[in-house]
């Protein structure tokens, strides 16, 4: 289409510099504000020269939009020239030049055709959201132009300016394109009361009452249509409700809603309109006629709690840079308003650009086309970021486990089927082996509701039973059913060198009937979630414990209270809880559990220190829950002996008893290891605790008491080696003489200066203190008074009986005339005896 019959759009002026950029390198990047044209003039700028363009979006509303959108400027129908494919719906043709697809289905087509034959360029729109599926499209893309398809042409756009990185990927000139953007005033409208943080999707009902009258007041202010950013259609579901009566056209506008109905919100209407919107509407989609916008300020995006294994879509701020995309919405026409939810103080504190999913989001179908694609780790991809390390080891241990991976990390047959389900891998196992067991039709319904994450209650099979009216719902169903009837289930099985989780295989004959539908949705769940399997921690109690190992709790007034065993579809968990909290689960039964989450499952006995004693019984699991448990009487001793020293290891060395004899030799010993090192062992907790096996016999003990009858003493002899163990007590002696005779107990409690506590009248006639370990260490002397107590401590005896001697004498003599105090203590005779009386 020639450029001067394209719209007067902001980007027109920039397509020949777009052209000549790619003619050059074969690949730029395109820089373009929101309401620029640069997603539907600029495919059909390119489109023309042979073949197919193909253009990328990230979500399916936006790429039937931007179909409908190019096909209108054509004044044809979608189908013709442009069409569009998205996940289970499909409008194109022979004659179609430009096809615009999501970046799921760009990623499926580039798995099983690589060269993408008959397309010569592909648009890959909207790269700044930072999408997994986009990360990946751009790594594939840039292998394929340099490995197979050098002449393939790439564009990258992005709305924001921040591209350098995405150069750096792509290659080629970056073309700027500005936008006629009208001042836009911003209103900062936080709510007066206190409102509670977002936890999971749970948004405080507060901030949706503000966000209404906010809304009626942005009607109130001036004129044109109103657009209002809430997180998600539960939200806006609300808000439209509390909106009842307003002088407007109320519209809806998210990714689950059917085309025509999103089309009604991308149309100028005949009266005022307010069009309340997901985060879909901040760059991929136009609302025309739009004056002002109300922004709640939050966001959902995927995380992965990966310690627990709870991933699902969580309600967060927005950034500062998604918050002026937003804003900018209002000034693409005329001058606008912007009113925010919150102060311009938190605004400050905004992060300022959004999270890339693969930095927190659950990585499993990541990692399987990482595989199928030849880069199990990514290594080697131009991927704007790697993965982290624990998501990335996490996702592979998933698709392990079910079936998806081989050992050595290759795809097998199975995990190839599941990837082209179109599906998460974990709802891609439960549909392909649920069918056998439940049918094909309820296991695609139970699917598609557990995709579309639009559950009001924590109750499976009620929301189950209610999305029958949605026509979404039903489109996704009628997908999954056929993809059922074409052969999938038996595609999984066949050749495959990855084997099917044990709860796939079997089962379908061993069923007398079809499951009831509580029982279904139940194992359908089960199927995708077996670690989520819950039990209840007591009889109609609200608390339970997953088989992964997570707690968990219903919430208050749930209609599940008082079922046994549920699989939980979802859950969340607040920061700093103990328990994570129930979002939607369905009914099990012990039975089903165990089949469902038959890889968790293990029987045996176990004799371990549990608890602070040692447990010895036979025990049967499923994962972290308790099945049975029986006391076993005749346990394995050399097991009971590994679990005592494991217990020692893990509360330390006082489970023992410390006689003064054990103690004694241990602090002798240890005085020797730090005056002469080895071979003279390590007498310290840790040293005693590696060694542990090496000398504490623990004969027939079998519980923690029996630790206390162990014979520590004789087993810290054990230690000693034969070439020193006859030395002990010429190194590190129990006793020592004195001038008086005495053999007085040496105190050994610190190795690096044992103690002597000697009365100062035994000691008369020492010149200097003894040594200790060869002459190595001078005993550190406590001399102590006539009644015991310390009046002088000294290693250099020498010095003390010519500097401090005196004083204590001085001090002394009056209070124990009785007792001999010399002048020169050196020569003096030592003794143990007072004077006798009249002598001084």
């Amino acid at each position: 289409m020639a450029d001067d019959a394209l719209p007067d759009l902001p980007i027109r002026p920039v397509l020949p510099r777009v052209r000549a950029a790619l003619a050059e390198a074969g690949s730029s990047v395109l820089v373009a504000p929101p309401g620029t044209g640069k997603t539907t003039l600029v495919p059909l700028a390119l489109a023309g020269a042979g073949g197919r363009v193909v253009v990328a979006e990230p979500r399916r509303i936006a790429a039937r939009a931007a179909a409908r959108r190019m096909a209108a400027l054509l004044g044809e129908r979608v189908g013709a020239r442009v069409g569009y494919t998205v996940r289970g719906d499909r409008q194109v043709s022979r004659e179609t030049v430009v096809e615009v697809v999501t970046t799921g289905v760009l990623v499926r087509r580039l798995q099983r055709d690589p060269e993408l034959a008959g397309t010569p360029m592909v648009v890959l729109d909207e790269c700044h959201e930072r999408h997994l599926d986009t990360d990946l499209a751009l790594a594939f893309l840039t292998e394929v132009r340099a490995t197979l398809r050098p002449d393939l042409g790439l564009l990258a756009t992005s709305a924001t300016a921040d591209a350098q990185r995405l150069a750096s990927i792509v290659g080629g000139a970056v073309v700027t394109a500005e936008a006629r953007m009208f001042p836009v005033e911003v209103h900062w409208a936080p709510p007066t009361g206190p409102i509670t943080p977002p936890l999971g999707l749970r948004v405080d009902p507060r901030l949706l009452d503000h966000v209404a009258a906010t809304t009626r007041r942005a009607l109130a202010d001036g004129d044109g249509d109103v657009l209002v950013f809430l997180p998600g259609a539960r939200e806006i579901d609300a808000v439209a409700t509390l909106l009842g009566g307003v002088d407007a056209e109320v519209l809806r506008l998210h990714g689950r809603q059917p085309g025509s109905i999103q089309d009604a919100a991308l149309r100028a209407g005949p009266r005022r309109r307010v069009v309340l919107s997901t985060s879909v509407a901040e760059s991929s989609l136009t609302v025309p006629g739009v004056r002002a916008v109300v922004d709640a300020g939050l966001s959902r995006v995927p995380r992965m709690d990966f310690a627990r294994g709870l991933g699902a879509l969580v309600t967060v701020p927005v950034s500062r840079a998604a918050a002026v995309q937003r804003a900018g919405r209002a000034g693409r026409e005329a001058p606008g308003r912007v009113y925010r939810c919150w102060s311009q103080a938190q605004h400050d504190r905004l992060a300022a650009q959004p999270e890339p999913e693969i930095a927190a989001a659950d990585l499993t179908g990541f990692v399987l086309d990482l595989a199928l694609w030849g880069h199990p780790d990514g290594t080697g991809l131009a991927l704007p970021d790697p993965p982290p390390a624990g998501a990335l080891q996490t996702a592979t241990a998933t698709l392990r486990d079910l079936g998806a991976l081989s050992a050595d990390g290759r795809v097998t047959p199975r995990g190839r089927v599941l990837a082209d389900a179109g599906l998460h891998p974990r709802l891609a196992r439960a549909l392909l082996d649920g069918a056998p067991l439940v049918g094909d039709r309820r296991a695609a319904e139970i699917v598609a509701l557990l995709d579309a994450d639009t559950a009001a209650s924590d109750d499976v099979v009620a929301a189950w039973r209610r999305a029958r009216s949605d026509p979404a719902w039903r489109s996704e169903v009628r997908r999954l059913t056929a993809a059922l009837s074409r052969g999938l289930l038996e595609a999984a099985d066949d050749g495959s060198d990855g084997e099917p989780p044990r709860s796939a295989r079997g089962h379908g004959d061993q069923r007398p009937a079809r499951p009831a539908d509580d029982l279904a949705a139940g194992l359908v769940v089960g199927l995708a979630y077996p670690e989520r399997v819950a039990r209840a921690r007591a009889a109609g109690a609200r608390e339970y414990l997953m088989a992964g190992g997570t707690a968990a709790e219903l919430p208050a007034g749930t209609g599940l209270a008082g079922v046994e065993w549920l699989a939980i579809a979802d859950a969340d968990r607040a920061a700093g809880a103990r328990t994570a909290r129930i979002r939607a689960a369905a009914p099990l039964d012990e039975a089903t559990a165990r089949e469902v989450a038959a890889t968790l499952f293990t029987d045996g006995t176990e004799i371990a220190w549990m608890d602070g004693d040692v447990v010895a019984r036979s025990v049967s699991r499923l994962g972290a829950i308790t099945l049975t448990e029986r006391r076993l009487t005749d346990p394995d001793p050399r097991q009971v002996r590994a679990a005592l020293r494991d217990g020692l290891r893990r509360e330390g060395l006082d489970l023992l008893t410390w006689s003064r004899t054990a103690t004694e030799l241990r602090q002798r010993l240890a005085f020797a290891h730090a005056a002469l090192g080895d071979p003279w062992p390590d007498m310290s907790d840790t040293a005693l605790l590696d060694r542990i096996d090496d000398w504490l016999d623990l004969g027939h003990a079998r519980r923690r008491a029996d630790l206390a009858k162990a014979d520590v003493a004789s087993g810290l002899r054990r230690l000693l080696p034969w070439s020193v163990a006859g030395r002990l007590d010429e190194v590190a002696p129990e006793r020592l003489p004195v001038p008086s005779g005495s053999r007085v107990r040496v105190d050994y409690s610190d190795p690096a200066a044992p103690v002597l506590a000697v009365k100062v009248q035994e000691a008369f006639g020492w010149r200097d203190a003894p040594r200790l370990a060869g002459g190595k260490t001078p005993v550190r002397l406590h001399l102590l008074s006539p009644a015991g107590r310390p009046v002088a401590v000294t290693s250099d005896l020498a010095s003390f009986w010519q500097q401090g001697y005196p004083q204590v004498r001085a001090e002394l003599r009056g209070r124990y005339p009785r007792h001999p105090w010399p002048e020169d203590p050196a020569t003096a005779v030592p003794t143990r005896r007072t004077n006798p009386r009249g002598k001084s």
